[in-house]
């Protein structure tokens, strides 16, 4: 099975969600290709060339793939798609945003945001907020897959792939980019922090948020929180962890004073370890939690921090 991996990336950086992805294509096939468009992006070609089980890059670098807008990225994968079997890309902000495009113009079925590859045909995905696993068996020609990235290992860097440029550019005239608003942090970014700690409605409001900002410090962790606690405007949605959040599995996840509803567990529950402090000893955190401390958060904290 040939397979093409639509690797992430910001023009500088490739994201840990790319070794994820070539590990999870690995168990389909183990001919891969990986993709790199975007502009001025060779150093993150040359990264990409380093990922085991990547046998050959395939590098758009032009200014039309700057900012990976669908219309152009999902051209230029329909192009490329006819000598592979799958296309893998992960479900994030932007495999969403193109890969359906691909899927309809290939006329074949998506198969979204998988956790397990069983065969090069069959794969796992969560349904229900991840309360049932469906089995999906595909019997399309090419079989167009969004990875859930936080359920996989990452692939290494001992590679050695080829590396080729992609001659053709296709730009779309339906949409061009305007601007772009971005959150600067110099927190890691929630899909890819090893650590995180998350504030839930316990944290009463959005100044009491400052509680997790020394631990989080100390940790080198990321800062998230509950849709409980964003719907009440205590923190920006961006910083939303759960079903309609942002999908994490970090080594170390910290939940304080969250009760664990079923729409955040669902964005959580892969986490390597789980630490939960809440006042509330019923509460469904506790259920999932590897560590459970049952105390006052406004106490807790400053202890934990001084401990750390």
């Amino acid at each position: 099975m040939s397979i093409l991996v639509y690797a992430e990336h910001d023009n500088e950086t490739l994201k840990t969600e790319t070794n994820k992805l070539v590990h999870a294509a690995s168990a389909a096939g183990d001919d891969i290709t990986l993709l790199v468009a975007g502009s001025n992006c060779a150093t993150v070609a040359e990264n990409g060339a380093k990922i085991t089980g990547v046998s050959k890059v395939l590098v758009a670098d032009n200014s039309v793939y700057e900012h990976q807008l669908p219309e152009n990225i999902a051209d230029l994968v329909v192009e490329l798609a006819s000598e592979y079997t799958h296309v893998f890309a992960a479900a994030t902000t932007t495999g969403k945003n193109f890969m359906p495009r691909v899927a309809a113009l290939l006329d074949v079925a998506q198969i979204s945001d998988i956790i397990s590859v069983e065969s090069a045909d069959t794969f796992t995905r969560p349904i229900y907020a991840g309360n049932a696993i469906a089995t999906v068996q595909s019997s399309d020609v090419k079989k167009v897959v969004t990875v859930r990235a936080a359920a996989f290992d990452a692939a290494g860097n001992e590679g050695n792939a080829s590396v080729e440029s992609v001659g053709s550019v296709i730009e779309a005239v339906k949409s061009s980019f305007v601007s772009a608003e971005l959150t600067e942090s110099e927190r890691p970014e929630l899909t890819a922090a090893e650590v995180i700690i998350s504030g839930g409605r316990g944290m009463q409001n959005g100044e009491n948020f400052a509680l997790l900002n020394g631990i989080a410090d100390k940790l080198g962790a990321a800062i998230g929180a509950s849709r409980a606690a964003v719907d009440a405007g205590f923190v920006p949605n961006d910083m939303q962890v759960g079903q309609t959040g942002k999908i994490v599995a970090p080594q170390l996840y910290i939940a304080v004073g969250i009760s664990g509803a079923i729409q955040h567990l669902a964005g959580m529950k892969d986490s390597k370890v789980i630490v939960a402090i809440n006042k509330d000893e019923e509460a469904p955190i506790f259920q999932v939690a590897d560590y459970g401390l049952v105390g006052d958060l406004f106490e807790e904290l400053p202890k934990l921090e001084a401990a750390l």
